[in-house]
């Protein structure tokens, strides 16, 4: 590209309450010649609150492709966009990725700016203690394909972060429990920075009742924690055990002999380990 061509602006904007929106946001709104909304109609009172005069482009998942090809033309006049989701940061479980690619193939610049994302507003609140988490996002509408979905994560010594709308939270929180188990501990994020926020934790063999105990509890938009599968203490044990027995055979120990004190140090099976070194030999 040259040096005519502008930035393309990725801005996050308010889950809910107008004030999270940043100073840096603020201006980047009132700048941009266009802004790129995946919801012209939900964006336009924004904008005129911010005071912003940009011109309104249509960027949701159905015309991505159509948008991004727009964005670019726009930006090739020298025109600045900004690209904006109903709320949140666009590319979040929300249109915004593939014209972020369209523009990165062409050699333009992408300025991403930090904002609200409710994923990690849920995490920040949420009190699980696993370390590390996994986003995943929405997972399928229909439950057979949900359940896959939710079978391939099961084990992951993570945190999972999914979305949900109301309508269909019942369904996944009963499949949840049935795939990941009851007993793991699930968070409830409901209407983020909203009048009706609510955040609720509980194991996740009891949501299920705990949602249908309110219907207000089902109302809103949905961010669900599941805590991390628990590590297998075993799988850690035989992992140490063998990492044991190659330092010994390293060492020119013989196999038995190898075998034998690896089972002593680590509490593992002997003859197993007899018959691995006999592998790694």
């Amino acid at each position: 590209m040259t040096s005519e061509f502008a930035p393309l602006y990725v801005v996050p904007t308010p889950l809910g309450n107008l004030a999270d929106i940043s100073e840096r946001a603020r201006a980047v709104l009132r700048d941009v010649v266009w802004v790129a909304a995946e919801d012209t109609r939900h964006s336009a009172p924004l904008l005129q609150h911010l005071g912003s005069r940009a011109r309104l482009l249509a960027a949701h998942q159905h015309n991505e492709h159509a948008a991004a090809k727009q964005v670019l033309a726009r930006l090739a006049a020298g025109e600045s966009v900004a690209m904006i989701s109903d709320a949140g940061t666009p590319g979040i479980s929300d249109p915004g990725a593939r014209i972020v690619a369209h523009v990165r193939a062409a050699g333009g610049r992408v300025i991403p700016l930090p904002g609200p994302c409710a994923a990690i507003t849920a995490l920040s609140a949420a009190g699980l203690e696993d370390g590390h988490w996994l986003f995943y996002g929405f997972l399928p509408t229909k439950s057979g394909q949900r359940q896959k979905s939710l079978t391939e994560v099961a084990t992951l010594p993570y945190a999972l972060v999914f979305y949900e709308a109301p309508h269909r939270v019942l369904e996944t929180v009963a499949d949840m429990a049935a795939t990941l188990g009851a007993e793991r501990a699930l968070v409830i994020a409901r209407e983020l920075t909203k009048c009706f926020e609510s955040i609720h934790a509980l194991p996740l063999g009891e949501a299920l009742d705990w949602l249908q105990a309110d219907p207000m509890r089902q109302k809103g938009e949905f961010v669900l924690i599941v805590s991390g599968a628990a590590k297998d203490p075993e799988a850690d044990n035989n992992g140490e055990a063998e990492r044991i027995l190659k330092l010994l055979l390293a060492e020119d120990l013989p196999v038995k002999q190898a075998a034998k004190l690896a089972a002593a140090i680590t509490g593992a099976a002997k003859n197993a380990l007899y018959a691995r070194a006999l592998e790694l030999r």
